[in-house]
């Protein structure tokens, strides 16, 4: 290219393929003086005016590459899978050697475009006119929450899902991209890298996914303790080993957002069917069934009879209520599990003298914790010295429960700042509102305490 090019005639082939190389990837390729302009685009076209995406300048193809679609051998330039994501034609408004402005007409890829460059082969492309997206996508959403209840009456008003004894987890996908939100907030990314394959499978599209982080044990059953050693995994390069030794599996059961459109009005079975298109399913991920016409007493049998969490039963004509706990989605456990805050710990005895023996737990009540039992069952040996290394820092010579404990419990314990959230499994609550033969099965990093209530 020397200078500015005479104007082209309008009709010029385009083509955008979708790179599965070393990382995900789209090439756009403009038909021009007889081979294929192209840039590689690492987050596809942008959605918006507001977001430029970065383009980089790479070297011309011939014009056969414009119907190329297949596996380029590893080890080889480009080396991965190819598809054709859109095609079509493009009108040309300005080409020189930093710029290319240029209107696209396809199937996907439509709207007006200018590639601008920046710096040698970096460049950028800026979309013209107006957003694609007639709802904004959010950055942030609380995920809707169940209330603890029985199977609903009205069984054909319902769909019921498996329970799954996990983590939650929103995912924003976009441009190939994942990024994962937990119920309080936090940016859990990092510590699932596993979660990168849904975006490689989903490439272009921009949607909100809701569901559960989860670790299969070796019967191929959700192990809450087995996610346990994921959970806390913040360096990306311990994370990424512990991917491959040990991977957890991402169950999908609501979607919220998709490619520009908000579903959070729309009816739970609208969002199950576009859901359901998008047909998740991968060694990492799944879509969780929604049994719309089989009896939920069904379900959770079947549940009880595999040793699953429960069911979910979802009002069929609910919205997604975001941050809110609604009785539209209704939790009935196969087995009993309490959320408890740790109030204090007690020091173990023979052996374990210098570990932990048991947890002073509680529950929010008026301000403070109302205490509801010890747990000393349920540790791991690898458990109690990580939890000891955690309740440490956070003593305390404050009585956070507010009241006065048995006097066996009381002499003992050592008080910390009731800040850690764990989960146990027990028997059923004593009339004197005490937990009976709970079992330890972890913290709850994801939940925060005043969200803490009796089940």
């Amino acid at each position: 290219m020397g200078g500015r090019s005479p104007k082209q005639p309008s009709g010029q082939r385009f083509v955008i393929q979708e790179h599965h190389a070393r990382s995900l990837h789209w090439d756009l390729r403009l038909e021009r003086d007889g081979v294929l302009a192209s840039w590689a685009l690492p987050k596809g076209l942008p959605e918006t005016p507001e977001k430029n995406h970065l383009a980089v300048h790479t070297e011309d193809h011939p014009l056969e590459y414009a119907t190329f679609e297949g596996e380029i051998p590893q080890g080889e330039y480009g080396g991965g899978r190819m598809t054709i994501w859109d095609s079509g034609h493009y009108d040309v408004e300005k080409w020189s050697d930093s710029e290319v402005k240029f209107v696209l007409h396809g199937a996907k890829g439509t709207g007006s475009f200018v590639l601008f460059q920046t710096k040698d082969r970096d460049w950028m492309i800026h979309r013209h006119g107006p957003s694609t997206r007639v709802d904004e996508m959010p950055s942030s959403v609380k995920p809707m929450l169940a209330v603890a209840g029985q199977l609903p009456a009205d069984e054909e008003d319902w769909a019921f899902e498996i329970k799954w004894d996990g983590v939650r987890a929103i995912l924003f996908v976009e441009g190939g991209r994942v990024r994962a939100q937990s119920r309080n907030d936090l940016d859990v990314t990092v510590s699932f890298p596993e979660l990168a394959d849904i975006g490689q499978f989903l490439g272009m599209t921009t949607c909100i996914i809701d569901g559960e982080i989860v670790a299969l044990g070796e019967n191929g059953k959700p192990s809450f303790s087995r996610l346990q050693q994921r959970m806390h995994v913040a360096n990306q390069r311990e994370a990424k080993r512990r991917s491959l030794s040990d991977p957890v599996t991402f169950v999908a059961f609501d979607l919220l957002y998709l490619d520009g459109h908000s579903l959070m009005d729309a009816t739970y079975d609208e969002r199950r069917d576009r859901l359901e298109s998008l047909h998740l399913s991968g060694e990492t991920f799944i879509t969780t069934d929604a049994f719309r016409d089989v009896s939920g007493q069904d379900i959770l049998t079947a549940t009880v009879e595999n040793g699953l969490e429960g069911v979910i039963a979802k009002r069929r004509a609910s919205s997604y209520r975001a941050g809110r706990r609604s009785p539209d989605w209704t939790k009935v456990k196969s087995f009993r599990t309490q959320e408890v805050v740790i109030g204090a710990w007690t020091d173990g005895r023979g052996e374990r003298q210098k570990s932990l023996g048991a947890l002073l737990l509680g529950i929010p009540d008026e301000g403070g914790l109302r205490y509801v039992g010890k747990v000393g069952t349920g540790f791991s040996a690898r458990a109690r010295t990580a939890l000891l290394a955690d309740l440490e820092p956070l003593a305390t010579p404050d009585d956070p429960f507010g009241c006065a404990l048995p006097a066996a419990d009381a002499g003992a314990a050592h008080f910390v700042r009731p800040v850690l959230v764990g989960e146990v499994e027990f028997g059923e609550w004593t009339t004197a509102g005490r937990l009976r033969h709970p079992t330890w099965r972890g913290l709850r990093p994801d939940k925060a305490p005043h969200e803490v209530v009796v089940e």
